[in-house]
């Protein structure tokens, strides 16, 4: 008899850290080659949420460096430095 595993969970991550723990926990359950098949798609799908989760994290982390970044640029700008 082939043990069925618990159901893959399918809410919103807290935190990109902990999405990227889901991530690698999922990914070696369905290496070590154990899973049923329907358990084996549950996880592909969840993997894919939460690869794309991971993607639009660290892309919006990287526009907000891209922001900062160019702000900060402007500000030493010879303009606003105080000779004396």
């Amino acid at each position: 008899m082939i043990k069925k595993a618990k159901p893959i969970a399918a809410s919103q991550p807290e935190s990109f850290e902990a999405a990227s723990t889901e991530l690698e926990s999922i990914v070696a359950k369905m290496e070590a080659g154990q899973m049923p098949l329907e358990d084996s798609l549950a996880a592909y799908k969840r993997g894919i949420e939460l690869l794309q989760y991971c993607q639009n994290t660290l892309q919006s982390a990287q526009q907000q460096v891209r922001i900062l970044e160019a702000d900060m640029l402007k500000n030493f700008s010879t303009s606003g430095i105080d000779e004396r």
